[in-house]
């Protein structure tokens, strides 16, 4: 399993890499375009067993708001799907998520079909926002996400005891989450150390606002990646399956790669506006 985990993260690097940092932006987009429709050919198997054609539907469905969005070229539009986006996670996913396994899949299809169609798009509109403002501003945003899903892991096999949702994810502990949450400090720090301020969110938000308010954003921002992947981990969970797909042979499923991103990503955008 380890293998086939490292050979498969080895061949997108070598895909990713050459994207980030030699091609023009346009091959970025269409990337994150090609990564965000997988997501939804995944995310409409999950709400979609018993009907095949929805897994196909869904991503075109996805992309028609996307290039719909995009012919419109009205910067508002973007912007309240941004704000739906993050609104729904403020607010519907914690009532989500509070309410564990006891949902019936089949009577919030709907709910799942409709909210996959603000989410999905909007993470692709805030990736390429925040490209705009700069190929570091992006990735180090990002590499937040992977220092908090590393440092809860860790933390979490070598002290982990109080469970954080344990009919959702049996495996992730409070203890997990909170060491998470130092990492992402520490990295946060070191981005506004090493990295020029204007370069990052988190040394532009110490820049415009100061250290204390800087930790708070990362803290809420690292809040949300775990909430992104409770709330995927339990969408799973009522589906009745352990990976979203076998695209990713030894991670899973795309969804499975991106579920912290969800919420992340979208939200960042908003933070990025204020400075």
């Amino acid at each position: 399993m380890l293998k086939t985990r490292i050979i498969t993260a080895a061949i997108l690097l070598a895909v990713l890499l050459p994207i980030l940092f030699f091609l023009p932006a346009i091959y970025l987009s269409t990337f994150f375009l090609l990564t965000v429709s997988l997501a939804a050919w995944e995310w409409g198997r999950l709400i979609t067993p018993q009907f095949r054609w929805g897994a196909v539907i869904y991503p075109g469905f996805c992309l028609l708001i996307i290039l719909g969005l995009l012919a419109l070229n009205n910067p508002v539009w973007q912007f309240t799907l941004l704000v739906m986006a993050v609104l729904f996670w403020i607010f519907n996913a914690p009532f989500i998520l509070a309410r564990g396994l006891n949902l019936s899949l089949h009577k919030w299809r709907y709910f799942y079909v409709i909210s996959g169609l603000i989410l999905l798009p909007a993470t692709w509109f805030s990736l390429i926002f925040l490209r705009e403002l700069g190929l570091e501003f992006m990735l180090t945003t990002i590499v937040l996400v992977w220092v908090a899903d590393i440092g809860a892991y860790f933390v979490g096999k070598a002290f982990g005891k109080h469970r954080l949702a344990a009919q959702i994810s049996p495996g992730k502990s409070i203890e997990g989450a909170l060491g998470g949450l130092l990492l992402c400090y520490g990295y946060a720090v070191l981005c506004v150390f090493y990295l020029p301020l204007d370069a990052t969110l988190f040394g532009s938000w110490a820049m415009r606002y100061g250290w204390l308010p800087m930790l708070l954003m990362v803290t809420v921002l690292t809040a949300f990646s775990i909430f992104g992947d409770l709330f995927e981990s339990q969408l799973k969970r009522l589906a009745g399956v352990k990976d979203s797909s076998q695209l990713l042979p030894g991670h899973g499923g795309v969804l499975d790669r991106v579920d912290a991103l969800l919420p992340v990503m979208p939200i960042a955008a908003l933070l990025a506006g204020f400075v």
